[in-house]
């Protein structure tokens, strides 16, 4: 499969410029023809017209699809038809990945494909909740509706994983300065003094020999040290990826101290909120919990979604394996239950989300007010003993010199 860069005329005789991927030349240029466009020129991209994407994970995040479902929705209650509506969202979304989707979703529809499906066909980008709720949106003839839910839903997505990537950067970037700040007293101030602590003669404190010992080690096995670290850091990757890696992570997330109420917080409000929307789709508590499972980031939680979809499968209420996992704050299994009896699931589950975005707006807060004078003090010590080391000789040496 290669890439080819094309100039086209669309359907409204505005000229677009952009990348295909296909086998030859002619195949691009079908393409290009069965998606409206009356071909201008199609080269093979090189270094320099090959669109350069770079990307982690899918590259697409909640904010991006809450934006295009807000989009769809405007447009499509303005009388844009679904077709229009696609082309110009593949026009103005800022993300490359997104609007590559987009334009192929636009594509199967045309080949006579539903919305659904042609949003099925992109996984990577639409998630399976996003397909489900489409897919009941067209059965109701409520697109609109479908499309404004998983706006709200992926907004407060957003939202949460910006709370908890705020706490959780906050404490990593101060390490990080602290780190730098000690290696570069070791490597660079500590030398410098070494020579001047050797001229001094007697016996240096016991601090100042660890840290002079410890300056000469970083130096003398700096690449050793680097080849360790990455090591290190590959292997906890690897570690991360087996099932006993994600179970040992998930569990330390949630026992870790301060972050761990966060963690359970933010996913209780993730498995109200996801369950919540999938039930008002019409989806099978079945599919809806399989789901639920799939956007779950801590594994520990991800295993007893899953476990609960097999108790239910047999015709258990979600409600008892929910409450003896032992997992979730106590009101998430009464809450459930509560919702199973009055039949109204999803308007429980749903206010029960609002309750815990609300307490992990707040435990953040508590985390952040409780982790800044912590790390601040990290830092001054860090900071204090290597100071300490250097000015102990020093104040020794001048005590010395007034006895005289």
């Amino acid at each position: 499969m290669a890439d080819f860069t094309y100039l086209a005329v669309d359907k409204s005789g505005k000229e677009k410029k952009g990348n295909v991927s296909a086998q030859t030349r002619e195949e691009a240029i079908s393409k290009l023809k069965s998606d409206g466009f009356m071909v201008l020129s199609v080269e093979k991209a090189n270094a320099l017209t090959k669109e350069i994407n770079i990307q982690i994970g899918s590259g697409v995040k909640p904010r991006d699809l809450s934006v295009f479902c807000r989009q769809f929705v405007s447009m499509v209650n303005a009388g844009v038809t679904i077709l229009d509506t696609l082309d110009m969202l593949s026009e103005q979304t800022e993300n490359k990945v997104m609007a590559k989707a987009i334009r192929g979703v636009h594509a199967e529809i045309q080949k006579g494909e539903t919305l659904s499906e042609a949003l099925a066909k992109y996984p990577k980008v639409f998630p399976d909740i996003m397909v489900s709720m489409v897919a009941a949106g067209e059965a109701a003839g409520k697109l609109d509706v479908a499309f404004t839910r998983m706006a709200t839903h992926f907004e407060k997505s957003a939202k949460m994983k910006g709370i908890v990537l705020k706490t959780a950067m906050y404490p990593i970037i101060l390490a990080l300065v602290a780190l730098v700040v000690m290696v570069i007293m070791l490597v660079k101030v500590i030398p410098a003094y070494e020579d001047m602590f050797a001229e001094m003669g007697g016996e240096l404190p016991g601090i100042t020999k660890a840290v002079v010992a410890t300056s000469n080690f970083i130096i003398n096995n700096w690449l050793m040290l680097i080849v360790v670290i990455i090591a290190a850091i590959i292997g906890i990757w690897l570690f991360k990826r087996t099932t006993s890696g994600q179970v040992f992570f998930g569990t330390l997330a949630r026992k870790i101290p301060i972050f761990g109420k966060l963690t359970i917080k933010s996913a209780a409000s993730n498995y109200a909120r996801t369950l919540s929307t999938l039930i008002y789709s019409g989806l099978p508590m079945i599919e809806a919990l399989a789901i639920t499972a799939n956007t779950m980031t801590n594994y520990i939680y991800k295993r007893v979604i899953i476990k609960a979809k097999e108790e239910v499968a047999k015709g258990v209420p979600l409600s008892e394996p929910i409450i003896d996992c032992g997992l979730f704050p106590p009101m998430v299994g009464h809450m459930t239950k509560i919702g199973e009896e009055t039949g109204d699931l999803e308007g429980m589950l749903n206010r029960l989300a609002d309750y815990y975005d609300e307490e992990v707006e707040m435990t953040t807060q508590t985390v952040m007010a409780a982790l800044e004078p912590m790390v601040i003090l990290v830092l001054a010590g860090v900071v204090g003993i290597l100071v300490t080391a250097i000015m102990s000789p020093m104040l020794s040496m001048y005590g010395q010199m007034g006895e005289l």
